[in-house]
């Protein structure tokens, strides 16, 4: 196969790091090559460099074999290369069809032409193995794996060659990932190259080609054939370690003390009548598939949304339905799902963000003691092991990892009783993910009751006491973890019923 895209020797220095240190990429044409590393590898650097948008200190970029400068996004864009970052940078508010041509409209005379627009489209989208979706339907309207087959669709507008996609499955379902998987295959097979990105290694195997590894901004392993290479040897190549199991013993085990308890709750066309309780110490978790109502029951008792039916108490008190305020006074504490969007405020320090949810108690008579707030923040961020362990840090440019630990510090912070975790490691590298195991362990330990919701069921299985299995937002089969197994949980979630 054609070598598409060389990249040798790239090197991006931004003040007191060098984030890039002598990288190389070979991509060849037709191609699933696959970019593995922790998050603060210099993945997201590297597809910057490659989309444009950063311009590199030093090395060079051949594309087909010729010497390439990408002044910026735009040139990129016209040489053939198309980026698909995790969080899609689709316009809510425009039809499908405005979103593919957003920026290169069939116009003439200075005027839009949509019938060409909307034909296009259409044979985009068919081509894509999506003819039901409508050109003028509004994105904001669309799931997820929609979504992405639109980003997919603008790509290939464009006449792109090379395709970077970033954490492409983190909010698919199963089938949804095999569709995913299926537009890929059939974009090898048009001779279009795909550079893969993704924390789930198995994923890798399946769809990869070859795989490039970066750790600490460098090329650790390069041309590595994805289906042969071992998950310990891509584990040990990103951390220099093999030893990230989920499953290590606790020390303590839960007690008889109720934290946790929710009575009859219910929510119209997401979840019915659920009943259940988490005692101190104690792992619960929430399986399911994508839809089945998981994200939202923690919302809701959280206070977010406002139940129809039923009651949540924390240690015996009854909480005031739809009310965030008395859950976060109760004790109770929120790790969304969305992370950037739900949980943090990206132009605050990581000291402000972790301070958010115990402001009060720095206040006095009107004055605010901040001293004793980056006191009790640099505290927090070193229990939780966050890098940089600095409360004046920038959170929005923490590793998906760190961000997470410092939302479990903002809780750990405020002494909350009970912690509803949504996919706390989604898109979070191997290495990160120990760590963050390790924290949910540890807060446990502590009394900490914790509600866990996963799509990565050997980690559910792993970490949880006990699981709650659901289905259509009803709660089909309840179990000690370790009297359940990855297949019977997916036997009982397509089936309907317990086994």
């Amino acid at each position: 196969m054609d070598t598409v895209l060389t990249m040798r020797g790239i090197v991006k220095q931004f003040p007191g790091v060098r984030a890039l240190d002598h990288v190389d990429l070979e991509v060849r044409a037709g191609e699933v090559h696959c970019l593995l590393g922790q998050n603060g590898a210099g993945k997201s650097t590297l597809i910057k460099v490659l989309s444009g948008a950063h311009q590199p200190d030093a090395g060079e970029l051949r594309w087909h074999d010729a010497p390439v400068r990408l002044s910026g996004p735009a040139a990129a864009t016209r040489l053939g290369i198309a980026t698909i970052y995790q969080e899609l940078d689709l316009c809510d508010g425009l039809s499908i069809a405005e979103n593919i041509f957003l920026g290169h409209e069939h116009a003439r005379a200075g005027f839009t032409r949509r019938a060409p627009a909307a034909r296009a489209t259409t044979d985009l989208l068919a081509r894509l193995g999506h003819a039901e979706l409508h050109p003028g339907t509004a994105v904001g309207a669309l799931p997820a794996a929609a979504k992405q087959v639109v980003s997919i669709a603008r790509a290939l507008s464009h006449d792109a060659r090379l395709i970077v996609m970033d954490e492409p499955s983190a909010a698919l379902g199963n089938d949804e990932v095999a569709n995913l998987f299926r537009i890929v295959g059939q974009l090898r097979a048009e001779g279009v190259a795909v550079v893969y990105i993704s924390h789930r290694l198995a994923e890798i195997r399946a769809i990869g080609d070859r795989i490039t590894v970066l750790k600490d901004g460098r090329t650790v392993a390069a041309g590595l054939p994805a289906a042969t290479t071992g998950t310990d040897e891509v584990v040990a190549l990103m951390t220099g370690r093999t030893d990230l199991a989920a499953s290590a013993a606790r020390s303590d085990r839960p007690s008889n003390a109720e934290v946790l308890s929710v009575t009859g709750l219910s929510l119209p066309g997401r979840f019915h009548d659920l009943s259940f309780t988490v005692h101190a110490g104690e792992i619960v978790g929430l399986a399911g598939l994508v839809g089945a109502g998981r994200s939202e029951i923690l919302e809701t008792i959280y206070g977010a949304r406002r139940p129809s039916t039923g009651q949540v108490t924390l240690d015996g008190r009854r909480l005031r339905p739809g009310s965030t305020r008395a859950a976060v006074a109760a004790g109770l504490g929120l790790a969304p799902e969305e992370r950037k969007s739900q949980a943090l405020f990206l132009l605050e320090s990581v000291g402000r963000n972790i301070s958010a949810a115990s402001l009060p108690r720095y206040s006095r008579l009107g004055w605010f003691d901040r001293r004793r707030e980056r006191a009790d923040t640099r505290t927090a961020l070193g229990r939780v092991g966050v890098r940089p362990a600095d409360p004046a840090h920038p959170v929005r440019e923490l590793s998906g990892g760190n961000q997470q630990k410092a939302i479990l510090a903002r809780w750990l912070l405020d002494d909350a009783r009970c912690l509803l975790l949504d996919e706390p490691t989604r898109g979070v590298d191997v290495g990160a993910r120990a760590d963050v195991y390790t924290q949910i362990r540890g807060l446990a330990e502590q009394g900490v009751a914790v509600l866990l919701v996963s799509s990565d069921l050997p980690e559910l299985l792993a970490l949880s006491d006990r699981v709650l299995v659901l289905r259509e937002g009803t709660v089909i089969h309840a179990a000690a973890a370790a009297e359940l197994t990855e297949s019977a949980i997916i036997a009982m979630i397509m089936e309907g019923s317990a086994l």
